[in-house]
């Protein structure tokens, strides 16, 4: 009776684990992840050139790289409930704000400051993962070290330069950092299904924010005209079409597959669909909030190439995204959102040409006509089952 006892406590205890919630100490994490988001968008606005897109993309590459190790941890390591676990998330919290902060002067004058922040907010990940978790997670973070930590550490080497030379080292930092669990697996870490997918959906939910502060950017001190209040509607209808594609189907099929499987192939799908390919899609959000930003400033007049790219080609980016995802999970793909993403780079060389708030209402009805293609048949497939 004692051993079903034990055998009943730790049952218990694994199932609390297993149904635990996003916590407020996550959510205040997250926080400051709002701001840095913010702060890429206007760096792209700041260096509106191909060189200025390389650097904003690299820049969300390493933010987002930061907030995805954490999540991982948060999902191992009870913080809320441990005091020392929970005093490191903060420290770690203040340390990205300085992150955030630097991230207009990260490719200059303020790439040191960039550098050492970044360096410490993952130190911090690797320090608490090592001491806080059991003996095959933290053999499995201590493997995945060099890169963890190897790659910040160049991005402080890189703040001392200038150049191509920064370049070069940016992306050697990334490749490490990112290569790294991929080259030596992910053997020995665990996922908590439900907690890891409310992580990931909250973190769209943040970008997608970002999409509406940069309408308000957008129409900061202009007079709020016909055309801008249209322009501002085009582009509450754009991120809510963004929101319905994502919530409506890919991710509740996708949290059921990655539940149903277990041990290594669970942690690689995790990985996979979710560490890597969501970058894909939180990226084409703020390359569409860019997008939606311009077109407010500009409403009458042509985007520009850059502008127009990235509306466009972040919105196709958006529907590969999820394309990936779904083919990563399930092994197929929506034709329809293939279709989407190939009608919205073949409309980039006629967004050139027109007003911006022609284009933006382009591919919002674009957008728009696919959710609702999808949603009339799905919903129409689900009467036949159903019937």
């Amino acid at each position: 009776m004692g051993t079903n006892g034990a055998i009943d406590t730790e049952s218990s205890d694994n199932a609390a684990i297993q149904e635990q919630d996003v916590t407020p100490l996550e959510l205040f994490f997250d926080l400051v992840f709002v701001f840095a988001f913010t702060q890429v968008t206007g760096f792209l606005v700041d260096h509106l050139t191909w060189g200025g897109m390389v650097r904003g993309a690299a820049l969300l590459a390493a933010l987002w790289w930061a907030w995805v190790t954490y999540s991982w941890l948060t999902g191992a390591v009870p913080a809320e409930e441990r005091l020392p676990a929970r005093l490191v998330i903060l420290t770690a919290m203040s340390a990205m704000l300085l992150v955030a902060l630097s991230v207009p002067g990260a490719f200059g004058d303020d790439g040191v400051l960039f550098g050492v922040a970044y360096f410490v907010v993952r130190a911090l990940h690797v320090v608490l993962y090592a001491v806080a978790t059991p003996p095959e997670t933290r053999n499995a973070v201590l493997r995945a070290a060099p890169g963890f930590l190897g790659g910040p550490a160049l991005l402080v080497v890189a703040g001392l330069f200038d150049g191509v030379l920064v370049g070069v080292l940016w992306a050697m930092a990334l490749a490490i950092d990112y290569g790294i669990v991929f080259v030596r697996g992910v053997e020995g870490f665990h996922v908590n299904v439900g907690h890891f997918v409310e992580r990931h959906r909250l973190v769209l939910i943040i970008a997608l924010g970002e999409s509406l502060v940069a309408i308000g950017v957008g129409a900061e001190g202009i007079p709020l005209g016909t055309d801008v209040v249209l322009a501002a509607l085009f582009g509450i209808i754009l991120v809510i079409a963004l929101w319905w594609l994502y919530f409506d189907y890919v991710v509740l099929a996708a949290e059921q597959t990655l539940a149903a499987a277990s041990g290594h192939d669970q942690t690689r799908m995790a990985r996979d669909s979710y560490s890597y390919i969501h970058l894909l899609m939180v990226g084409s959000i703020i390359f569409i909030a860019l997008g939606i930003e311009q077109t407010l400033a500009h409403v009458s007049e042509p985007l520009g190439t850059i502008a127009t790219v990235a509306l466009f080609g972040g919105g196709a980016l958006y529907l590969l995204g999820h394309n990936a995802f779904r083919y990563r999970d399930h092994g197929n793909i929506s034709l329809e959102r293939l279709v989407g993403a190939i009608i919205a780079l073949v409309l980039i060389p006629v967004a050139v040409q027109i007003p911006a708030l022609v284009a933006l209402g382009s591919i919002t009805a674009l957008f728009v006509g696919v959710a609702a293609y999808e949603t009339v048949r799905n919903e129409h497939r689900n009467r036949l089952r159903t019937g």
